[in-house]
């Protein structure tokens, strides 16, 4: 799906999402020969061609709004990676993965073509002068639209360079020679006026990292106090480990800042560091920036490392500390659990230096009663008067939108009970805050969508206010009982009326996704149906006869799919939560003629505070039959129906604790979904399986182990044993010595003897995510087969816990479909007896 991303950076950290195909119904599909999983089969395996074809099937390019939003750029993403480039060197520490060959951040995604086109309509404009091959890790406008700024990953040179492409004669050019250090962040941002960029350089003369002779120094020695606060961690990934591990962090983390201006003249500022960050204030006159300190931890990934907020100037003197941040190896219990001291500082955007920030005033710690949790400090240049209140806040801080001196959006939360409150203040006047908004942000049904925002001269997002003064646009998702309509507002924040500008009408899913100028004349959406891909629109709101005029005219990837089936269906839990979940039916498929169907269910449960929350829809019937390899629906190509998004909320309303009934209403809701599909003739109950990707492999291993409704699982990179995350996981707050019957209740793992039916755990070996270590597949594997049970465990090398290989990806449908081949759809009739 094509996806316009608003002005006006784009980061590649992650790989695009693919719609990709599989081959249509046949009459013939449920008659062929179950595929047998070899146990000793060695080396990656292919799928059936069908399969092969949605990893393969073509991908749209994404889309970059201008600063004007009169130009856009496409940018064009690759085929999935081979495992040769996968399985790169790369390094694990202080919670980051990082191309040591490169300096930047590994595992990275990049665009390998770019090119522009005007909005009202027009042909391609291609860049000349493109390094070849293109490798462009992220990409910036110049706040001016003079210049696109971007960098360059050179495997070969072992340097990520500077890039900057003259709009005017679309031409590109190599800036620098010098390389950037992009281990964090792009390594690059403008400075407001266009003529030059602040960068993170790999320091001159710097040298090799720090070699390990593999002789310890000593031992790794960690301490505790007695008697010290009760603190929570999470379970962290890739940590630092020793003395050794972090001077080579060290090394790599150290960066000099200097302002390069566009006839490549380089100004240093300051001295090489450990910035994480640095940012131009909107005059262009000072830059905040943030460097990491001694002592590291080997409990915490560096963004709880001793930190130093300073504002500096150009010429790299320190013109004022912000904080000094001690390092934080733990937090209150909850999930509204803080640091304390400065957090969330930013330059407010419509101001030329103004800093703004929260403090907590309870110490960080949710559990203390406090009327006041934080209070939002402002303070400008040049800091020698005492920082100003903006507001004093009973929940948590979570942002501010800046308009002008006169209209700012802030907005504070409570998880605890899922409440949000939005203000309106008058940042330079004498007014009070007034209340915008208040409700829960589970409700989407009553959301009014996120506030529109556009850059200024000086590039800054700044929020598009109407011609009144007093008027703010929303685009939002539209949810309701019918599915998502989404729609864009005017809203006045003076006397809260709303007028509707646009609407999603059926048969088709039309989303805003920028606003053009401030009087919402024009817009740009994308439009989709369930046979055309998203494809972007501009649409004239002052002219209701003008038709939208075309940007994109993406072909169906997947044309072999075209008709496949997609309704969105409601049922109940038998406890009178409703339920939804997206059916997918084959091409030609029909049940009357055909009747009922092998079928995957796959989900992913959710923690929510009321049932009505729960039961709300979260989906279009109109949106475009995506098939990409990831989810489920690639097995529509094999003959199966599809139940994907099924609902399976976990609910605990007041006081009461969601997971403490995790496994009754996780079964309930599969049995309601079980009961639906059967219902409906598309499905026999004895051939269904159940799936899900991490938080979903869990539920999948608690569905088998406290139910017989499923013929199989396919449980993707999960956890399973709740004990290896006792400092919280998911959406609980609570440690494991506060909960430990629900701890060891909702470990499937203690219950691996009573999982009956087979499961296939698919795990990546480098899996970084929280919590979801790869020896909580292979634990529970063993225990499987300890027990006697029927299980499978493929361990893909060099994977985190999204795979992206091609090689992986392929493997991992070929072991998906031969699982559910044997296992569900030739599953023996004996089997069903139980």
């Amino acid at each position: 799906m094509s996806r316009l991303i608003a002005p006006r950076r784009l980061s590649l950290a992650v790989s695009a999402t693919l719609l990709v195909a599989a081959a249509s119904w046949g009459a013939t599909a449920l008659a062929q020969p179950a595929t047998e999983v070899a146990s000793t089969a060695s080396g990656y395996q292919l799928p059936p061609e069908a399969l092969q074809a949605i990893v393969d099937a073509p991908r749209p390019p994404r889309l970059l709004l201008s600063p004007k939003r009169d130009l856009v750029a496409f940018l064009q993403t690759p085929a999935l990676p081979g495992i040769d480039e996968v399985a790169q060197p790369e390094l694990k520490l202080g919670g980051i993965r990082i191309n040591p060959k490169t300096y930047s951040a590994s595992r990275a995604s990049y665009v390998t073509d770019i090119w522009l086109k005007p909005v009202e309509g027009g042909a391609e404009q291609r860049i000349a002068g493109l390094p070849e091959p293109l490798s462009l890790a992220s990409l910036s406008w110049s706040p001016d639209q003079r210049h696109i700024a971007f960098s360059q990953v050179d495997v070969r040179a072992g340097e990520v360079q500077l890039w900057v492409v003259d709009v005017a004669t679309r031409q590109a050019r190599r800036l620098l020679a010098q390389p950037l250090n992009a281990v964090v962040g792009n390594g690059f941002e403008w400075m407001p006026d266009g003529q030059a960029l602040l960068v993170r350089l790999r320091p001159q003369g710097q040298g090799a990292a720090p070699q390990d002779d593999g002789i310890p120094a000593g031992p790794n020695v960690q301490e505790t106090g007695a008697g010290g606060t009760v603190q929570q961690l999470r379970t962290y990934q890739d940590l630092l480990r020793s003395e050794q591990d972090a001077r080579v962090f060290a090394h790599y983390m150290t960066s000099q800042l200097a302002r390069v201006a566009l006839d490549g003249t380089v100004s240093p500022i300051g001295a090489p560091g450990l910035t994480t960050s640095a940012t131009a204030s909107p005059d262009g006159r000072h830059v905040l920036r943030q460097q990491i300190d001694r002592p590291f931890s080997y409990q915490v990934p560096y963004s709880r490392f001793p930190r130093r907020i300073e504002v500096v100037g150009l010429d790299g003197a320190v013109q004022h500390t912000v904080a000094r941040l001690p390092l934080v190896e733990g937090l209150p219990v909850g999930n509204d659990a803080v640091p304390t001291g400065v957090r969330s500082v930013a330059w407010r955007s419509d101001a030329p230096a103004t800093l703004v920030w929260a403090e907590a005033q309870d110490g960080g710690d949710p559990a203390r009663e406090a009327e006041v949790r934080d209070v939002v400090y402002a303070q400008a240049a040049p800091f020698r008067t005492p920082p100003t209140a903006l507001a004093q806040l009973s929940m948590r801080y979570a942002g501010t939108q800046w308009g002008n001196g006169e209209l700012a959006l802030l907005t504070e939360y409570w998880w605890k009970t899922r409440r949000i409150r939005e203000w309106r203040l008058h940042p330079d006047g004498a007014a009070a805050p007034a209340l915008v908004r208040e409700g829960s942000y589970e409700d989407r049904y009553a959301d009014p969508g996120m506030a529109v925002t556009a850059p200024d001269d000086n590039g800054n997002s700044r929020l598009l206010i109407a011609a009144d003064g007093q008027s703010i646009y929303r685009i939002g998702d539209g949810a309701s009982e019918e599915g998502d309509r989404p729609f864009l507002d005017r809203q006045n924040l003076a006397d809260g009326s709303t007028e509707r500008l646009f609407h999603s009408q059926a048969p088709v899913y039309e989303a805003p996704v920028a606003v053009l100028d401030a009087q919402a004349t024009r817009v740009l959406t994308t439009r989709e149906s369930p046979t055309e891909p998203a494809n972007t629109l501009l649409r004239r709101l002052d002219a209701a006869d003008a038709a939208p005029v075309a940007l994109t005219a993406f072909a169906h990837p997947t044309p072999q799919l075209r008709d496949v089936h997609k309704e969105l269906v409601r049922f109940k839990r038998k406890d009178g939560v409703d339920l939804s979940g997206t059916l997918y039916l084959p091409p030609g498929y029909d049940a009357r003629r055909d009747g009922p169907l092998p079928l995957l269910m796959w989900a992913y449960p959710g923690e929510f505070k009321s049932a009505d929350a729960a039961s709300q829809v979260t989906d279009s019937p109109y949106r475009f039959n995506a098939v990409g390899y990831w989810g489920p629906q690639a097995f529509l190509a094999m003959g199966y129906a599809v139940f994907a998004d099924v609902s399976m909320p976990i609910i605990g309303e007041g006081d009461a604790e969601p997971n403490d009934t995790y496994i009754e209403q996780l079964v309930a809701s599969a049995e309601a979904a079980v009961d639906e599909v059967v219902r409906r003739g598309v499905a026999d109950r004895r051939r269904i399986a159940i799936g899900g990707h991490s938080y979903g492999a869990f539920m999948t291993g608690n569905l088998l182990a406290h139910s017989r409704l499923f013929a199989a699982g396919i449980a993707r990179s999960g956890a399973y044993n709740r004990t290896l995350t006792p400092f919280g996981f998911q959406a609980e707050e609570r440690n494991y010595w506060q909960a430990q019957e629900t701890y060891l209740r909702m470990s499937p793992f203690n219950y691996a003897g009573q999982i009956k039916d087979p499961i296939l755990l698919i795990h990546g070996e480098e899996d970084n995510n929280s919590g979801t270590f790869p020896m909580q597949s292979e634990r529970m594997f063993a225990a499987i087969k300890g027990l006697g049970g029927n299980a499978r465990l493929v361990m893909l090398p060099n994977e985190s816990h999204g795979y992206r290989a091609r090689e992986s990806i392929l493997h991992m449908l070929y072991e998906t479909n031969a699982w559910l081949d044997r296992y569900v759809k030739h599953r023996p009739a004996e089997d069903a007896a139980r």
